[in-house]
């Protein structure tokens, strides 16, 4: 699995030069979508499936600032599924390597009509890879 690679836009810094907090959280969006990309089960495939995938809950830690044109390497693991809930796990590293960020964010499984979907009976193929990844770190 392949790291997700985001480069600081000036737009996304503040007055100070410094990474706004709130883009984080949209990276992590960022490297969520290509996740699923990388597993073949992009969005693309999962909408016209009728599965839709709302966010829960989201965490962010910020442990050092970034500034514009940094290259932030996001890694992204799934650190919990129980077939309707998926938590992914994401660590933010600099080009030294050095913890940037550190965050979670939680999903659930729904179809067009906002049921939720039991993916181990209706989808088990993606069941499968999720199950799969479960505690496998991207690379």
């Amino acid at each position: 699995m392949e790291l997700y690679n985001h480069t600081v836009q000036y737009y996304e810094t503040d007055k100070m030069g410094i990474t706004h907090h709130s883009n984080y959280v949209r990276w992590m969006e960022e490297a969520r979508i290509d996740f699923l990309k990388q597993i073949g089960w992009d969005f693309a495939k999962l909408e016209s499936l009728g599965v839709v995938s709302p966010v829960l809950g989201v965490n962010c830690n910020y442990k050092i600032s970034t500034t514009f044109a940094e290259v932030v390497s996001i890694k992204v693991s799934v650190s919990e599924f129980k077939g309707v809930k998926l938590t992914l796990s994401y660590e933010m590293t600099n080009v030294e390597g050095k913890v940037v960020s550190e965050g979670v964010s939680s999903h659930c499984f729904l179809d067009t009509a906002g049921r939720p979907i039991n993916l181990k009976r209706q989808f088990p193929e993606f069941y499968d890879t999720l199950t799969g990844l479960l505690d496998n770190n991207c690379k």
